[in-house]
This record gives C-alpha cells, sequence and structure tokens, in this order.
C-alpha cells in the first residue's frame, strides 16, 4: 500500500481510528497543571515513563503573578519528584518549541505530542507532531498512549527561487492566505518542493510551527529516512511558483489576512510596538537577520527582542547581538513566550499596533481587545521598527 509519510509514522491509512504509543510529550507551565490535577484526582502517582517527558516554563518567565507563579511551582515540584531528566527549569530554559529541536529530542519517524497548539513546529524534522488538550495530556503522561483519527494529507509544492528578504515566514504566510484559517482542517499539512529542500532547519520549523493556523492536525517535511511513497494519495495538492512572492503582513485579525508589503506600506500604519521572538521567529537566524538591519541605527517605536532559548541568548552575547540590540534601543528579554499570547513582557493597550514575528494576530492576541497586531518576518518588522511605520526593504 502506497502511504503519505503521515500514514507510515502513524502505522495506516487516513481515516483509521487507532492507539499509538507516545515517543515524546512536551510540558509546560500553563496546561500541564490541570493535567497533573486529573492524575491526582485518579489517584495516579508515576507517570509512565519519564525520560520520554520534556518540562520547560515558558509561558510567564519570570512569574509575572502570584497565579503564574504557583503554575510554574507545581510545574517544577512534579518534574523533580517524578524524577525526569529532561526538565529545563529557569535559567536554562526557552520556548518549548525552539528547545526541544535545539536539544535533540525530536528525531525523523516520532510520534510527538504536547499540550500546546504549536506543537505542529517539530515536524519539520520528519515526524509525526501535534498540540493536545489538557485532558489527553493526562492519559498520555498515564499510559504512554493516545488515539488519533490518520488525517489525510493535503500537498504543497512549493517552487521557483525566493526574491532577496523574502523568508520562510512570507512564504507559510503566503500558502495560509491561499487556504484560509480552516483549509486544512484536520489535516497533514505536508511541505515539499525545491524551496522547501533548500530551506535550512531553522526555517523549515518557522513554515510547520504555523500550519495549526491553516486548521491542520500536523505539519511534516520529508526527510531521507522518512518520505511519502511516489504514488501515495494526496486528498489535494497544491502547486506555487513563488518566484514573484513579496514579503508578506498579516492583517488583523487573522493570519490569513496578508498582503504584499508594497501594499502593505502603501496603507501608512503608524505602530507602536515592534515584537521579535515567539516560537515561529525567535531563533538565532532570526535576530541575526534584525540585528544586521538595526546595527549603528535608533529604533522608532517600543522594540521588544526575546530569544527564544537560554543558549539563543547566550549566543547573542557571544556574537554581539544584544550589543546591537539595546544600542538601538530595543528591551533584550531572557527566553519567554511573553508578549505572544499577551501574557507578558510586552502588553498592548487599548488602540495600540504591533508589528510582531509571532503567529497570531486574533482580537485580543497580545493584549487589549482594541489593539491590533500584524504578522510579519523578522526583516519586516526590524525596518518597521526602525521608521514607526510598517514599512518594506
Amino acid at each position: 500500500m502506497k502511504q503519505t509519510i503521515t500514514e507510515k509514522i502513524l502505522g495506516g491509512k487516513a481515516g483509521e481510528l487507532i492507539d499509538r504509543e507516545i515517543d515524546l510529550i512536551m510540558c509546560h507551565d500553563v496546561t500541564t497543571p490541570p493535567a497533573l490535577k486529573m492524575l491526582k484526582k485518579k489517584g495516579i502517582k508515576k507517570v509512565w515513563e519519564p525520560d520520554k517527558i520534556v518540562v520547560t516554563p515558558d509561558h510567564f518567565v519570570p512569574n509575572k503573578d502570584i497565579k503564574s507563579a504557583e503554575l510554574a511551582k507545581e510545574l517544577n515540584d512534579w518534574a523533580e519528584e517524578q524524577g525526569i531528566k529532561h526538565h529545563y527549569k529557569l535559567g536554562c530554559h526557552g520556548v518549548c518549541h525552539a528547545i526541544l529541536p535545539e536539544q535533540g529530542h525530536i528525531k525523523p519517524g516520532m510520534v510527538v505530542v504536547g499540550a500546546d497548539s504549536h506543537t505542529c513546529t517539530y515536524g519539520a524534522l520528519g515526524c509525526f507532531s501535534t498540540g493536545i488538550g489538557s485532558t489527553d495530556c493526562a492519559f498520555v503522561l498515564a499510559t504512554g498512549k493516545l488515539w488519533f483519527k490518520i488525517p489525510e494529507t493535503i500537498r504543497f509544492n512549493i517552487t521557483g527561487k525566493l526574491k532577496l528578504k523574502t523568508t520562510a515566514k512570507d512564504v507559510i504566510l503566503f500558502i495560509i492566505k491561499q487556504v484560509g484559517v480552516d483549509g486544512a482542517q484536520y489535516k497533514a499539512m505536508e511541505f515539499g518542493g525545491e524551496i522547501i529542500k533548500r530551506m535550512s532547519e531553522e526555517e523549515k520549523l518557522t513554515i510547520c510551527n504555523m500550519a495549526i493556523e491553516a486548521g491542520a492536525k500536523n505539519g511534516i517535511i520529508e526527510t531521507e529516512e522518512y518520505f511519502s511513497d511516489k504514488d501515495c494519495v494526496y486528498e489535494k495538492s497544491y502547486n506555487f511558483d513563488i518566484s514573484d512572492l513579496e514579503p508578506m503582513v498579516a492583517y488583523p485579525h487573522l493570519p490569513s489576512n496578508g498582503k504584499p508589503i508594497s501594499e502593505a506600506k502603501k496603507d501608512n500604519i503608524k505602530i507602536d510596538q515592534a515584537f521579535i521572538g515567539s516560537c515561529t521567529n525567535g531563533r538565532y537566524s532570526d535576530l541575526k537577520q534584525a540585528a544586521d538591519i538595526l546595527k549603528g541605527k535608533k529604533v522608532n517605536c517600543r522594540t521588544i527582542v526575546i530569544p527564544a532559548t537560554t543558549d539563543i541568548y547566550k549566543k547573542c552575547l557571544k556574537e554581539g547581538l544584544i550589543e546591537i540590540f539595546v544600542n538601538a534601543g530595543c528591551v533584550f528579554s531572557t527566553p519567554t513566550c511573553g508578549p505572544c499570547l499577551g501574557g507578558h513582557m510586552g502588553v498592548l493597550a487599548k488602540g495600540e499596533k504591533c508589528v510582531s514575528t509571532s503567529n497570531r494576530n486574533f482580537i485580543g492576541r497580545m493584549g487589549h481587545p482594541e489593539s491590533e497586531v500584524y504578522l510579519a518576518s523578522p526583516i519586516i518588522v526590524a525596518y518597521s521598527a526602525l521608521s514607526g511605520r510598517i514599512v518594506g526593504i
């Protein structure tokens, strides 16, 4: 039977219901504590396999208030009690979807889950990876298994040659614009073609990170070991030659509301905040792109830069990027999700506008429900920070 890569990894045919052993589960400070309460209520005192659990606080780091402090304490105490080896405590922490690939926890062919919607990120490395809720998280922690309906696969062939300054973020914003926020509902988004093949690992992670913004169950990119059979059956295939693709800006309040930068520039959008970071674009290569633009210049709006992991922070320090950002007038923070979810380190006030490298721009996503979020690449955010308005190259 010819199979897609997602069918191969899960071990069945699209549409089938299966019970599958889990190779790895990610746990963070927001969604894991509710799962722990469920385990306690059921009298379950031990997890199924401590070495298959990765724990890191990341959403409210450092703790922003009493409630977040209690969540962090509950997560930390539980991880220590269970003897969880891969526990990235404060000081060696990071945004979950950046730290797991960085630290070598993700391998092709794995089945990975996490109680966070952007767990689809890891599919960039050739595994099946998807977000789950706290109830399913509790079940996996107790049993090491979970049921799935194997998703149909939509294939995206991305060809051509990217223009200078057009990035992986622009590619995925373009794709989401074409299919809409529900265009891949409970589907596997399989990305391929010459442009995807030429991308770095970090760029591929950006692509798969936003698969959920089209409603996908998972995003996935083939590797040498794991790939779809030549004559496998896709539910649908898209072929995009994006040689003429400009950098994109997703307007409020949907990631699918993308416009080319030339059009956005004409709208003369004044911004109050620029944010460079998140699990989408907080890796070293993202920060280096921004630093190269900001070096020797001054920003013209509130600009927040957050590396995704402690190791990225240290590399920024070693390579002089922190000095560049601070000299440009930016705020440089410890790793945290913070501003992305409107939780910490950069919440927006009523009427404020932010251009952000993050993945969502829903109403109230970064703060007040009457604020606005525009999504773009680190390059566009950096240029916009200098101008104080959304601008291009």
